[in-house]
């Protein structure tokens, strides 16, 4: 199954990104089936090498990256609505509280048991 994704390039600090379109599972740095064209986020720059090869394999039914598909809808070469393409991380709990379990209620107190509180007996003197 082939993506389209993006490739990141350049130095530490400056990235930017090459468009490609490679086997999904295989390693973005490695073997690429074509080179589409390049985005630098530094400075906005976006170029398509050939706008009608990008159409032929969207045509095609080949997955975007949803990076890669946000961008295109920014810059108008797709339609359709962005997603979501992250999701922030969960916020530690405060030191002195324990994560709630999923399916169990969070309660501040435990349950507590009702206990039978016995009654001190008199001790029998048989003066």
């Amino acid at each position: 199954m082939l993506t389209m994704r993006l490739q990141r390039v350049g130095k530490k600090n400056q990235p930017s990104y090459r468009i490609v379109l490679a086997e999904k599972h295989r390693a973005a740095t490695k073997k690429i089936v074509e080179l589409l064209g390049h985005y630098n986020p530094r400075t906005k720059e976006f170029g398509i090498k050939n706008e009608e090869r990008l159409k032929y394999w969207i045509s095609q039914h080949t997955e975007l990256s949803p990076t890669l598909r946000n961008l295109l809808i920014t810059k108008g070469l797709l339609t359709g609505e962005k997603v979501k393409s992250w999701r922030p991380k969960a916020k530690p709990a405060p030191a002195g509280e324990v994560p709630a379990k999923a399916g169990i209620p969070k309660s501040t107190k435990p349950a507590e048991e009702p206990t039978a509180i016995e009654q001190p007996t008199a001790p029998s003197n048989p003066a």
